[in-house]
């Protein structure tokens, strides 16, 4: 249990993953004791000035900025103002992101803050939701997104290889006839007889997004096919393949910039 350090202070748990851990908390003064942790720590400031020491200097985060320290490095946190600080925050192991680079040196980001806004869009789509689990192809696509952004931001550019479109089209065809199945990265690799990271890359370099921006679109489609033809929102998006109409109703809202329930309003008044 985290013994926290006022009673104004809170932490909040996203979901559990078994590769991911994200949170979000709020800190009205002192935070947390200098410490050290073996994964990288990678999170956005949301309110407040969020202080810390690390690597012999003091920090200052504020709003909008990303925090990213690297394993093992010794850090604490407090309130940098009288208002306290709010943050999202996610743990990536070494050897999850070494899955994406392959064997190349870990990003080391000097500092430890950054205004990019490549890593600042990578890391909204990680924490951008804090009481929706990610699916596993929707967590893996992120994933690639974050290690590839942080990356560049460090200075080390991708390695270039080869991509295979036999491939990237097998993965397309497996999704376009399994939209109502759950469906992995892994799914996807063996289908296409390609490892799991090559095949995302793959992927985006042929068909112009993601993986799972791929799937989640198709399976809007269907939804509003079927939601055209007649059926309530709560079982289209089922049979769709989302998990829920609340997590259809979040990616509809991602995709179209509008919720499920006014695009269907006007289509619904035409049908009567």
């Amino acid at each position: 249990m985290l013994d926290l350090p006022s009673p104004q202070d809170w932490v909040k748990h996203a979901p559990p993953s078994p590769r991911v851990e994200r949170l979000e908390a709020f800190f009205s003064a002192h935070g947390f004791d200098p410490h050290r942790h073996d994964t990288y720590a990678i999170g956005r400031t949301l309110a407040g000035v969020q202080s810390f020491s690390y690597r012999g200097a003091s920090r200052h985060s504020l709003p909008g900025e990303i925090l990213v320290l690297h394993p093992d490095e010794v850090h604490d946190g407090h309130a940098g103002s009288a208002s306290g600080f709010r943050y999202r925050m996610l743990y990536l192991t070494p050897a999850l992101v070494q899955e994406v680079l392959g064997g190349q040196p870990l990003p080391f980001l000097k500092g430890g803050i950054s205004r990019d806004p490549r890593l600042a869009a990578a890391t909204h789509a990680m924490l951008a939701s804090m009481d929706d689990r990610l699916d596993p192809l929707e967590e893996d696509d992120a994933l690639l997104g974050l290690v590839s952004a942080l990356q560049a931001v460090c200075g080390r550019p991708a390695s270039r290889q080869a991509h295979d479109y036999a491939a990237a089209r097998r993965a397309r065809e497996y999704m376009d006839d399994s939209l109502e199945q759950p469906i992995t990265l892994d799914d996807l690799a063996a289908c296409a007889n390609r490892d799991r990271w090559s095949l995302s890359k793959d992927f985006r370099a042929y068909f112009g997004t993601s993986p799972h921006r791929y799937l989640t679109l198709r399976r809007l489609d269907r939804f509003k096919a079927s939601v055209f033809a007649g059926q309530c929102l709560a079982d289209a998006a089922v049979e769709a393949g989302f998990f829920d109409q609340s997590h259809m109703s979040r990616h509809f809202k991602n995709a179209y910039g509008i919720t499920p329930s006014r695009w269907c309003k006007p289509l619904l008044g035409r049908l009567d």
